[in-house]
């Protein structure tokens, strides 16, 4: 078992960043000026997973935005933080609703902003093709793209590690 496994399998808490991680990062608008984002499926059901094993889900955001509260509200993730700059604090503040030690977050993102979570939690995780300043912080990268697949591989990481995958999966294909 490598070091980032050991880590893995005490991980209580998953915090998500949205832009970049849950998306692919761009932001779309119609002629009317809303904003519309693509969420990938598979990550959702990794999600769902994780949280059928007992870790907690929560996605700290920079921005704000009323499909990010209903794709939280759809995946059952109770700890929503958005239109923060200051990620820290905001984890500080999630840490109060769901107490845990920093130790036993797992913090997923892609940009600079993230940073000031990752460098603190751990388990810093990212996307594919998150900025290389984060790559190098990180203790774990998807193989996937943000918004592509990464938060699901993330999950199946986590689940892996804390030998619980199996039991999820026989649900399944056990009949």
């Amino acid at each position: 078992m490598t070091q980032v496994q050991k880590i893995a399998r005490q991980i209580r808490l998953l915090v998500l960043d949205v832009d970049g991680v849950l998306t692919d990062g761009r932001l779309y608008f119609d002629n009317q000026g809303n904003e519309m984002k693509a969420f990938n499926t598979q990550d959702g059901h990794g999600i769902k997973l994780l949280q059928k094993a007992g870790v907690k889900v929560g996605i700290i955001t920079g921005r704000k935005s009323q499909l990010v509260e209903k794709r939280a509200r759809d995946l059952g993730i109770e700890l929503l933080i958005q239109g923060r700059e200051d990620k820290f604090v905001a984890l500080n503040e999630m840490r109060s609703a769901f107490p845990c030690e920093l130790e036993q977050i797992a913090f997923m993102g892609d940009d600079h902003p993230d940073l000031t979570c990752m460098v603190r939690v751990g388990l810093a995780m990212t996307t594919a093709n998150a900025h290389p300043d984060v790559v190098a912080r990180a203790h774990w990268q998807s193989g996937r793209q943000g918004g592509e697949g990464a938060v699901r591989e993330a999950c199946d990481f986590l689940l892996h590690a804390q030998d619980k995958h199996a039991a999820l999966l026989a649900h399944y294909t056990e009949f």
